[in-house]
């Protein structure tokens, strides 16, 4: 007779548990880094905002009741020691900045261009990768050594050179200005330049077209928002510059009519006073005013700069 027990199959045991447990683990751990992730951007947003509110709160008071817009932006007399006219003109600070500025971008243009092209282009292999290293390095000098450089080396060799009495001028702080801001200047157009896809490369050299026409006609205008945003950029890092301009330049308010002359920026003007000034003064209240000046000016520099770069790029 058939054996009619039913046999009760016993449960295998599995591993399901313990992945089940490295897959939460694996969740949490995406969930985490996706947190911080946006800790970390979110909290630039919110020092920038914080540090706008600052400044405008400290200078909110003369906005109010000393600012005078025609005087402010129109003279060129700062004066805010004076016993008897005070003057909170910033036009020679503006005049000054500018020329130093537009001095500085002449200088690191072509040679930030130039060094751009011969690495995105020509270089190769360790030569590629020792030039970028050394970009890094020029980029990485602090300004005050710059400006040291400026003050000790320039001076004198502008004085020789010229036989101006005084070494410490826009073309001074313009060459010193130019040299710093030209290395990310090359690092931004040499990530630019290699965006371009190769096959414009490879279908202008089938055409018959050389190494350089091929450059000037086809990656340069392909790669023409990258370059303006580039120096956009420069102009950014220009324009904000302190302790370079501080010691380069030679500290004179004065409206320039050549490149040997000195003047003053306004961000050298804000380290030179504040620290001399009263708290809550209205020439304290002023330096802050042209904080926010210059907030303005740098954030709709870079603000054109990233539309440049990222959004005339889709259209």
């Amino acid at each position: 007779m058939a054996d009619t027990t039913r046999t009760v199959a016993e449960p295998i045991p599995t591993a399901a548990p313990a992945a089940f447990d490295r897959r939460d683990a694996d969740w949490y751990l995406d969930k985490a880094v996706q947190v911080l992730v946006f800790i970390g951007g979110i909290s630039a947003i919110i020092f920038i905002i914080g540090i706008f509110v600052f400044v405008t709160r400290e200078g909110f008071g003369f906005l109010l009741e000393g600012f005078s817009f025609g005087e402010f932006f129109g003279s060129p007399r700062w004066k805010p020691t004076s016993e008897y006219n005070t003057t909170y003109g910033i036009l020679a600070l503006v005049a000054g900045t500018a020329s130093v500025t537009g001095l500085a971008m002449i200088v690191a243009i072509p040679f930030s261009l130039g060094a751009a092209i011969y690495i995105a282009e020509f270089a190769t292999g360790k030569t590629r990768e020792i030039l970028k290293v050394l970009v890094e390095l020029l980029a990485a000098i602090p300004s005050v050594v710059w400006g040291f450089i400026g003050l000790t080396i320039m001076n004198p060799l502008i004085i020789e050179l010229f036989d101006v009495p005084v070494g410490l001028n826009v073309l001074n702080a313009g060459v010193i200005l130019g040299l710093m801001a030209a290395p990310i200047m090359t690092s931004i157009a040499e990530d630019a330049l290699k965006a371009v896809p190769d096959r414009y490369r490879e279908a202008a050299e089938a055409m018959g077209a050389t190494r350089w026409q091929v450059i000037y006609r086809v990656v340069l205008p392909a790669a023409k928002n990258g370059l303006l945003g580039a120096v956009l950029l420069g102009v950014g890092r220009g324009f904000g510059e302190t302790m370079a301009v501080l010691m380069a330049s030679g500290h004179a308010v004065n409206l320039p009519d050549s490149i040997f002359d000195s003047v003053r920026a306004l961000t050298a003007t804000i380290a030179a006073e504040l620290g001399e000034t009263a708290v809550g003064s209205e020439h304290y209240q002023a330096l802050f005013t042209i904080g926010i000046f210059l907030f303005i000016i740098t954030f709709l520099i870079n603000l054109t700069a990233d539309l440049i770069v990222r959004g005339i790029r889709k259209g």
